[in-house]
């Protein structure tokens, strides 16, 4: 019997030991950040078992990977109404000219010029005018949220798509599994049952929970008609409208739009529906003209983790290296990568006014200390930097000098950066980044500027903390 036991024991040792090497050289292949690289070996050879659980939840890369073919990807495009359009006869800035061409090579964003858009920074704006435009629908609805929640927001929005669904609009729902967890499901079951297509995006079961747990898709996309759009940062809940039940109250940001954006938020959403239902049916219903003659020019940049490239984070990065006057960034989770806080310090020492606000009130403990341990770095290169107080700050947001806002779902995170489905907006007008400058200040009013002094008085104990959770923000 012993003799049996120990053969048990050497075999599975031998499969760990085995396991562990595996995982070592897919790292290694991988040829990732060195820092990281090195990070997960050294967790995979001396955190027995826990290493390896961390690893297969949270170390493994997408990269490369197709969440359709590319011959179905041409099909998508070719139906697309934006084309090209010459930039030598925008009146833009050569940096913002570049910036558009790298957007363009990342994530087929067309520019376009003929466009409209409202900004809403509270919830009843937003809703209000989302459940008006829902209840106008003639054709189809297209929606996708991370969270749609099954509260008194999520109750009555289920039910406009549910008359609209009886009335024959086509209408296609889009939730996050992770991220709607709350919802029960007997919520998505009422309106599949009602004519709503109703689709989670990477279901999380067994035994495919490792495989997706760490990739979530944080898009907010409507199209309406085939004319009208949102997007933005506000999910489907009671709280961007009522606070949460200890009574903090949610700052966001989102955005009504019409116009040729329209078609983007269209393919971005046809890609995910493709991708989650069927790869090989490519539907792509007919498009509402563009009567608009506005010169208001938009990119819809998305990005994810199969991509080949960090989209996000090379635009945030080539528009911040471009800036020479202002950078105003607000987001909810301050963890950059070591790049964009280089480029960010290179700014600010370079007497660029560069302001970052982040929640005094956070949704997430761990989130906001692992945030703060940037802030010394931030404020000893000039940077300025405001504690949000009010409530929970879930607006994300950059305004570059006086022409160029990128907004969206994206937050200023090593998880939206690469963990996450993500869609940002990148207006170039002047008028649109003057509203969201005024906005901005006007949130300034509301926070607490911090100085190297006051901060480094901060205790100990949350310094120390600080640096600990630091060392675990990649994966945050």
């Amino acid at each position: 019997m012993a003799s049996v036991n120990y053969w048990i024991v050497l075999i599975v040792n031998a499969a760990y030991i085995i396991t562990i090497i595996s995982c070592i050289v897919v790292v290694l292949k991988e040829n990732r950040n060195p820092i990281r690289s090195l990070a997960w070996v050294i967790a995979l050879i001396f955190l027995p078992v826990v290493g390896l659980v961390f690893y297969l939840f949270f170390g493994r890369s997408l990269k490369g990977q197709h969440m359709i073919s590319r011959h179905n990807k041409r099909k998508i495009i070719s139906r697309m109404a934006p084309r090209h359009v010459n930039l030598s006869n925008i009146d833009l800035p050569v940096a913002d000219k570049n910036l558009i061409k790298l957007s363009r090579a990342l994530s087929y964003s067309f520019y376009t010029v003929n466009n409209h858009i409202d900004i809403f920074t509270t919830g009843n704006e937003k809703f209000n005018a989302l459940k008006q435009d829902l209840r106008n629908a003639k054709k189809s609805i297209y929606l996708q949220y991370y969270i749609f929640s099954d509260d008194t927001t999520g109750q009555e929005i289920a039910d406009i798509l549910i008359r609209k669904a009886r009335d024959g609009v086509d209408v296609k729902v889009i939730y996050d599994h992770v991220g709607s967890f709350s919802a029960r499901s007997r919520f998505f079951k009422r309106m599949s049952e009602s004519g709503v297509e109703t689709h989670p995006f990477f279901r999380v079961t067994f035994p495919q929970f490792a495989n997706r747990i760490n990739w979530r898709n944080h898009r907010k996309i409507v199209v309406i008609d085939g004319e009208t759009g949102y997007l933005g940062g506000m999910n489907i809940a009671d709280r961007y409208q009522n606070g949460t039940s200890e009574g903090i109250a949610w700052r966001d940001t989102h955005f009504r739009l019409q116009g040729d954006i329209v078609e983007s938020l269209m393919y971005s959403f046809i890609v995910d529906w493709n991708f989650k239902n069927n790869p090989e049916s490519i539907e792509y219903p007919p498009m509402a003209p563009v009567r608009l003659r506005n010169n208001v020019g938009m990119q819809l940049i998305t990005s994810g983790p199969l991509d080949s490239w960090d989209n996000q984070a090379l635009c945030f990065l080539k528009a911040i290296s471009n800036a020479t006057k202002s950078i105003y960034i607000q987001t909810p989770y301050f963890l950059p990568t070591d790049a964009l806080q280089h480029a960010l310090e290179a700014a600010a020492l370079s007497k660029i006014d560069v302001r970052i606000m982040i929640p005094g009130k956070s949704d997430s403990r761990m989130l906001k200390y692992a945030g703060y341990s940037y802030v010394t770095q931030c404020l000893r290169a000039g940077i300025k930097v405001y504690l949000y107080n009010p409530g929970m700050l879930h607006a994300k947001g950059i305004i570059i000098d006086e022409n160029l806002v990128i907004a969206g779902s994206t937050n200023f995170d090593y998880r939206s950066f690469e963990n996450n489905f993500e869609c940002s907006l990148m207006i170039y007008d002047k008028e649109v980044n003057r509203k969201m400058r005024d906005i901005f200040f006007n949130d300034i009013k509301s926070c607490t500027k911090l100085t190297f002094n006051t901060w480094h008085k901060r205790p100990i104990f949350q310094r120390i903390l600080e640096s600990i959770v630091r060392l675990v923000s990649p994966i945050l």
